[in-house]
């Protein structure tokens, strides 16, 4: 499916209205959701799950990479492309998330639901970011800055990029090689893994993050606040991005009415893969239920 001049790949399951879900880095979206989409499928919507910009087999993008822009531009025309209405639904996990909280914002009445998990809204991920626990354990932010990343992360058939997956970003007792096999799929090639970089690199950049400037784009991005219904998922052994109780319940607090935030019990921060059958059950009874 060409979208705003780059062809992207997708796996689609069943009819209704539009289900569009966004996955993070270095995933796939054949991966992260590959639970959720015949979930959705047999309740009843039509569920998308592309690779983004970059991600084999999606094209890669002309110039100097991705920026967050692109993403968003992306999902709106990915609505457009599949003839999506204002009963769609929109699902984020990771730089999914992000790009789903501006998303839904900067065309609102696209989306009649939102669901994201493991980044929350700007206002709460951006405070958090700039704590000492945030800069340690969203240390990998700092890292893709170098130019010595791309040798490390493709050495040894990307073995680096396994041992975070497996000892970082997930819970315990779970397996993350299926998803690091899609991942190295979407990322083996040089270039493709440079773009992936290049997320962090044009977006979160060391000369220009934290500057006024800076705060003032990525809070024009996605800094608002859905006027959606909202879940947010987040996994309680989440190596990235820490929350309490006392956090979860005040993100929830800000959301519209009618939203709701839960932990997922044991999982990482790869929630729709790691824990699929109380996350599916958790997104589902959501977008069925009545507000």
């Amino acid at each position: 499916m060409k979208v705003n001049g780059v062809e992207l790949a997708y796996v689609e399951e069943g009819d209704g209205p539009l289900a569009l879900l966004l996955h993070g880095f270095p995933e796939s979206g054949a991966a992260t959701y590959r639970h959720l989409v015949p979930a959705l499928a047999h309740a009843g919507y039509r569920a998308v799950a592309p690779n983004m910009r970059g991600f084999a087999p999606s094209a890669l993008p002309a110039g100097d990479g991705i920026l967050f822009d692109d993403l968003v531009d992306d999902a709106l025309g990915l609505h457009d492309a599949f003839h999506g209405d204002g009963n769609a639904v929109i699902v984020g996990h990771d730089w999914g998330a992000a790009t789903t909280w501006a998303a839904v914002t900067k065309e609102p009445e696209r989306w009649s639901r939102v669901v994201a998990s493991d980044v929350p809204p700007l206002r709460f991920f951006a405070p958090y970011a700039a704590t000492y626990e945030g800069i340690e354990r969203l240390n990998h932010f700092w890292f893709f800055q170098m130019d010595l990343a791309e040798t490390i992360l493709a050495a040894d058939d990307m073995s680096y990029l396994y041992q975070v997956m497996q000892r970082k970003w997930t819970g315990p007792d779970y397996d993350v090689t299926g998803d690091f096999e899609a991942a190295r799929e979407a990322l083996r090639e040089p270039a493709r893994l440079r773009a992936a970089l290049s997320l962090y690199r044009n977006n979160f950049g060391p000369h220009q993050m934290g500057t006024p400037q800076w705060e003032a784009e990525q809070f024009a991005l996605w800094g608002a606040l859905p006027s959606q219904p909202t879940l947010y998922l987040h996994g309680t052994h989440d190596n990235s991005v820490a929350l309490d109780q006392a956090a979860l319940d005040e993100i929830e607090a800000a959301l519209p009415e009618g939203s709701e935030a839960h932990f997922i019990q044991g999982a990482g921060h790869i929630v729709p893969a790691e824990k699929p059958d109380e996350y599916n059950e958790r997104v589902i009874a959501f977008l069925q239920k009545d507000v």
